[in-house]
């Protein structure tokens, strides 16, 4: 009787379980409300179990709810050489390097150790890769793990001013410059996520800078300066049309960067000085017309001696992204970043990498990473 009891006692406090028939047939919105409560961590664990349940991480419910609790970070990727396939992160918003670095899972960017792969452009949960001993680019998700292999539209293939953008709805675009070997002018070409397909465009004639810094993102137009004398040419993704905007640049410009919040604002970085030497760096931002820049900040002079030095007046590896309101300003052979916090007009030095041994060479290389997880590939 004592056996019997415990066994009666036991399945009256079992939870009742669910009806497979019914659990087969709840609507997709009551299943997606269901799996949008498990943590993130466990719910990429479950994609794998089927393909519904992979879909289900792009679909608007889902990303909203988890979008507006903000569980997904934001950091600044760094580059170098000296780590092979791995990625240190500093997380913006705890102002600290984190203790494990990015390490993308993609056989083709693992499979070898002499793999020569080298990350060129991330927007938001993209990473883009150049991969020259296969001839083709790899775009890798981070959320989903996914990746995709893009053969080069033409052989040989010489590009520079690669540049990824991604757009809200989860898609992206693969944008470069192919030098012509006909003449002085540049083929331009575009991969498309959604159509799967290259496309190239009327070629630009003029230079456009050089190949640290990416073309600027806004709005879906990309921006770029041109050497002295300085001037902007815009480039427009959906039509393929290149242009120049009549936007006047401020005077006794040394170097010219452009930094943009990808939505409206748009930002100048530029040395001043005389005879190709800078004295002094500021930041101007385009006014609301469009039609001229206004002055908003100034580098302090210590600040300014120092960032100057370590590039040695070699303009052409200076490199500014935007960073969840900050301006960053990089140099190609320096272990730090100089940043700008729009906000508050203030100028601050990103900490060196405590992964970064004390022998480094040049070859640093910086990008804003935000996850989406509407991102997909």
């Amino acid at each position: 009787m004592g056996v019997q009891h415990r066994t009666s006692q036991s399945l009256a406090t079992r939870p009742p379980q669910m009806d497979p028939k019914i659990w087969s047939h709840l609507p997709d919105h009551l299943l997606d409300q269901v799996l949008s409560f498990l943590p993130l961590k466990t719910f990429f664990n479950l994609r794998s179990t089927c393909k519904h349940f992979k879909s289900l991480i792009f679909s608007p419910s889902f990303i909203s709810k988890h979008s507006s609790s903000s569980p997904l970070s934001s950091y600044i990727l760094f580059s170098h050489p000296q780590f092979h396939h791995l990625y240190p992160l500093f997380d913006t918003t705890l102002n600290t390097w984190r203790k494990t670095s990015l390490s993308p899972s993609s056989p083709m960017l693992t499979c070898s150790p002499s793999s020569k792969a080298v990350l060129l452009s991330v927007s938001h949960g993209f990473l883009c890769f150049s991969l020259p001993n296969s001839s083709s680019f790899l775009v890798y998700n981070i959320l989903s793990r996914s990746s995709r292999t893009l053969n080069f539209p033409t052989f040989p293939f010489a590009f520079e001013l690669l540049t990824l953008v991604s757009s809200p709805n989860g898609s992206f675009k693969l944008f470069m410059i192919c030098s012509s070997s006909s003449g002085p002018s540049s083929n331009t070409f575009v991969y498309d996520s959604v159509i799967n397909l290259w496309s190239q465009f009327d070629s630009v004639d003029s230079a456009l800078g050089d190949n640290h810094q990416e073309a600027v993102s806004c709005d879906g137009i990309l921006y770029f300066t041109t050497p002295e004398p300085f001037s902007i040419l815009c480039f427009d993704l959906e039509n393929g049309k290149w242009e120049r905007p009549a936007i006047e640049m401020p005077g006794e410009l040394t170097f010219a960067r452009l930094v943009s919040d990808g939505i409206e604002k748009m930002f100048l970085v530029g040395g001043i000085g005389e005879d190709g030497i800078s004295r002094g760096m500021k930041v101007w931002e385009l006014s609301g017309d469009g039609g001229n820049w206004v002055e908003i900040g100034s580098v302090p002079g210590m600040i300014c001696r120092k960032f100057m030095s370590v590039c040695y007046h070699n303009y052409e590896h200076v490199y500014c992204f935007w960073h969840q309101g900050l301006i960053c300003v990089c140099c190609y052979n320096w272990p730090e970043i100089l940043y700008y916090k729009v906000s508050r007009r203030t100028w601050h030095w990103l900490p060196k990498c405590p992964s970064l041994t004390d022998k480094w060479s040049c070859g640093f290389r910086w990008f804003s990473l935000v996850p989406e997880l509407c991102a997909s590939v």
